[in-house]
């Protein structure tokens, strides 16, 4: 059995802690893990085989290094060049697996669900596994906490070993209606969790939808292995169709049975689901980070950077980050995609980044900007390389903070030290490595007539980042 876990969302109803370029799978929202790593970690103790991850080309260096942090076993990390939604995403995974055996087993999981009960997922993992392998398609139904009308709903029909079969798939319902799908206590929630064998997703999806098994197919003719990860052909998949597993497979076989799990799952799709899961106080309140609170009732409100205070309020969420703060209704905080899709009419930086931006060689935090002047502060890790670069607008002045910097200026190589610095004109190729065995800390002062992250022309890259 091999996990594949999908990593592509956008996670955008947890802005502000969640970015276009670092969304939420990426995040410790319930604990010190990213979920990613929660994900990775609840399979612990289950027989598996190596996890298939399948994200997005921006992504990928900080899926290996999550994966690497937690000492996760990384079969292959898949990267889409677009998103085409989970039907085209599995069946990309199909094909890998089926490069390795005749019948694999997958258990296809989002990589930004929280599962709080993970015995109880695992022994549901073990039941599926029992039908998986006579060739059903396995979806987990969530036995239902409440009249939820977030989720879609899946009605079972009669047993079916230790599964039932699937009588119907429904959309989200309205309240009146999610209250009598509780009370039936023959309706499950739309966990999006599934396990099949690889062979017999794809002979579905061939028969149900023929076109995405066809576009994908192609895509995965053309791919190429770099390393860690798998490109797949870029215009065969942005071809591709875009449709969910349920619409495209689930809702059309005659193969679908649902497995009831009750384990403490949550989607996390809004901030009122950390409220939900969350450790509330004696008010009714989940803090997280430098809180204080006065006469404040049944509210989420998380601090990442500074101290937040709070009078007089109830069901409101409030978020601090590092450069944006956000104040909702609790009941009306699936309307934070407004606030992103303004961001992203704006054409603001918000919407994509934090103030602290990951590369794989590091992290910047860009601690000051104004008229022809910004100022980073940049973390190398030991061993990493910038790529070798130059830029047309902008010149940039480096200061050693702590460690040890090797760079190369122009004609130049030299190695600075605590509190030693270089100026670096415009047009004048240059790269940053750190040699040594500690991070290197930096500050950066650049200035010039535009200092925007696409004016750099790479020459050479370890990381195999196309030129700019």
């Amino acid at each position: 059995m091999y996990p594949v876990i999908m990593a592509g969302g956008s996670g955008s109803r947890l802005w502000p802690a969640s970015r276009g370029l670092y969304p939420k799978q990426f995040l410790p929202l319930a604990g010190d893990q990213t979920m990613l790593q929660e994900t990775l970690a609840r399979l612990e103790g289950v027989e598996t085989e190596g996890s298939l991850v399948i994200c997005n080309e921006e992504h990928r260096f900080i899926v290996a290094q999550q994966a690497q942090e937690c000492g996760a076993n990384l079969g292959s990390i898949i990267l889409e060049p677009v998103g085409r939604n989970t039907a085209p995403a599995i069946a990309l995974a199909a094909f890998e697996l089926l490069e390795k055996e005749s019948s694999p087993l997958m258990l296809v999981m989002a990589a930004d669900h929280l599962i709080r009960d993970v015995p109880a997922f695992q022994a549901a993992v073990a039941r599926a596994r029992v039908e998986a392998a006579a060739g059903k398609l396995v979806t987990f139904g969530i036995v239902p906490e409440s009249a939820h009308t977030g989720y879609g709903y899946i009605k079972r029909g009669a047993a079916s070993g230790e599964a039932y079969d699937v009588a119907q798939f429904v959309e989200k319902p309205d309240a009146e209606t999610a209250r009598s799908y509780l009370d039936d206590g023959g309706y499950y929630w739309n966990s999006g969790m599934f396990m099949f064998a690889a062979n017999v997703y794809l002979d579905e999806l061939k028969q149900h939808r023929p076109d995405i098994y066809a576009a994908c197919e192609q895509a995965w003719q053309q791919k190429q292995r770099d390393v860690d990860f798998l490109r797949v052909g870029k215009d065969a998949f942005m071809a591709c169709p875009d449709d969910s597993v349920d619409y495209a497979v689930m809702e059309k076989t005659d193969r679908a049975v649902v497995l009831p799990l009750s384990a403490g799952w949550s989607d996390v799709g809004a901030w009122s689901s950390l409220w939900e899961v969350g450790d509330a106080n004696e008010d009714g309140n989940v803090l997280f980070g430098d809180v204080l609170s006065h006469d404040t009732h049944n509210s989420y409100i998380r601090s990442e950077h500074r101290l937040v205070a709070t009078v007089g309020l109830k069901d409101v969420v409030v978020v601090e980050s590092n450069d944006a703060i956000l104040v909702a209704d609790k009941h009306r905080v699936q309307e934070v995609k407004k606030i992103v899709e303004q961001l992203k009419a704006s054409d603001r930086n918000e919407v994509l980044h934090h103030r602290h931006v990951h590369r794989p060689w590091g992290v910047y935090d860009s601690i000051d900007n104004g008229e022809r002047y910004q100022v980073k502060r940049i973390t190398v890790k030991p061993g990493a390389k910038l790529s070798v670069q130059m830029h047309h607008h902008r010149a940039e002045h480096w200061i050693v903070v702590s460690g040890t910097a090797k760079v190369t200026n122009g004609d130049k190589e030299i190695l600075l030290t605590e509190n030693q610095s270089t100026y670096i004109p415009v047009g004048v190729v240059h790269a940053l490595e750190n040699p040594g065995v500690i991070p290197l800390e930096l500050i950066e002062v650049q200035s010039g007539s535009y200092l925007g992250e696409d004016d750099i022309v790479r020459f050479e890259d370890r990381y195999g980042r196309a030129p700019k």
